[in-house]
């Protein structure tokens, strides 16, 4: 699968996140470093398998270093990183020093707890740092080499496409960051994916199956899928679009539906938002705070919670302090979902992931 094919001309054109661009530039930069050459086009293996490539519009190389880019074709999504340049530049690091990241140009540094990634570091998210620690593994053994590597991505104007994100909200300064869990961009449109969530329950209505399952993510559908033991095919690539699923289900009804996503996402609905998308819907700080009051927690863990940086700072504070806030989430989100289904007939449970993909709550 190459990342310039086009898609049917009928449907939207997928894109590549901005960790897959990282990781296949890496992959090329390292190639380069240790076997002199620099593999154009360049294939990567993505967290589900695929396997795309991607053309290089960078190729540099000195005495201890090696530099590649790919220009990021985000598809038919209105990405404010379409066209950007994705770099890789590798270097030797100090033997047994491992694989360290480094955030170049344009690549914002953490500043503020409460994100996956620690406060200092790259703004390098968990999946893009794991494919290109998997491609640095595999070309050093291809080679004959250590895996002691220095990785700095930068993107060059960054800062300014950062402006137009949620980073400097979330106390990520200097640039954007390097996002994506599978490696794909699915365009952005609410009526095609709504109109995808309608023709996934209809296919699950006409196979006979009497539970579905609905995930705002990999990760959360993943953990349901094990959960339930349920069949891909009940799987609803939901995403988002929470009302656009549970709307349907009141006049195309299945016996059971689960609703599963992050804390962060079940917080909004729970909030009674039906569009979790992240620019149509935020977490309410003063709503997480009076539901740590309702869990019996002091005034000052409210306080911080209505100052917080991110819904992740406040579960993980409520969490030190023996508070399920998670709990009250997923309560508050079941009402929301009742709500919307209008139906008792149709039994409907709620689960809250964490990012490692582990129940944290569950309500029903």
């Amino acid at each position: 699968m190459s990342a310039t094919t086009s898609q049917n001309a009928s449907a939207l054109k997928r894109g590549w996140t901005t960790g897959a661009c990282a990781t296949a530039a890496t992959r090329a930069a390292l190639t380069a470093l240790l076997a002199k050459t620099f593999p154009d086009p360049v294939e990567i293996t993505l967290p589900k398998g695929e396997t795309p490539s991607f053309a290089l519009a960078l190729e540099e190389a000195g005495e201890g270093w090696a530099r590649a880019g790919i220009v990021k074709d985000a598809g038919d999504d209105p990405d404010v990183t379409h066209g950007a340049l994705i770099v890789s530049t590798v270097r030797h690091g100090k033997r047994g020093m491992g694989i360290t990241f480094k955030a170049g140009e344009g690549v914002g540094k953490v500043t503020k707890p409460g994100l996956p990634i620690e406060p200092g570091e790259a703004a390098i998210n968990p999946v893009p740092r794991k494919m290109m620690q998997d491609v640095v593994e595999a070309v050093a053994e291809q080679n004959n080499a250590a895996p002691d590597i220095e990785i700095e991505i930068s993107v060059p104007g960054g800062l300014e496409l950062a402006s137009k994100t949620w980073n400097p909200r979330l106390g990520i300064e200097g640039g954007i960051s390097i996002l994506g869990t599978t490696g794909i961009v699915h365009p952005f449109s609410c009526s095609a994916w709504i109109h995808a969530i309608h023709r996934g329950i209809d296919v699950a209505r006409a196979v006979g199956l009497t539970h579905l399952a609905g995930a705002t993510g990999s990760t959360s559908e993943a953990a349901v899928k094990k959960l339930h033991g349920l069949d891909d095919q009940a799987l609803i690539d939901m995403g988002d679009f929470v009302g656009g699923m549970l709307k349907y289900l009141r006049t195309h009804p299945v016996p059971r539906v689960t609703v599963a996503g992050g804390f962060a996402k079940m917080t909004k609905f729970a909030q009674g938002r039906l569009d979790l998308h992240s620019g149509r819907s935020q977490v309410d700080f003063d709503w997480l705070a009076a539901c740590l009051k309702e869990a019996g927690s002091d005034a000052d863990l409210c306080a911080r919670a209505r100052e917080a940086n991110t819904a992740l700072e406040v579960l993980q504070a409520a969490t030190a302090q023996d508070i399920d806030i998670a709990n009250e989430v997923a309560l508050h989100a079941l009402k929301t979902a009742r709500d919307t289904l209008r139906s008792f007939d149709i039994k409907v449970d709620i689960v809250v992931v964490d990012r490692q993909g582990e129940v944290i709550a569950r309500a029903e």
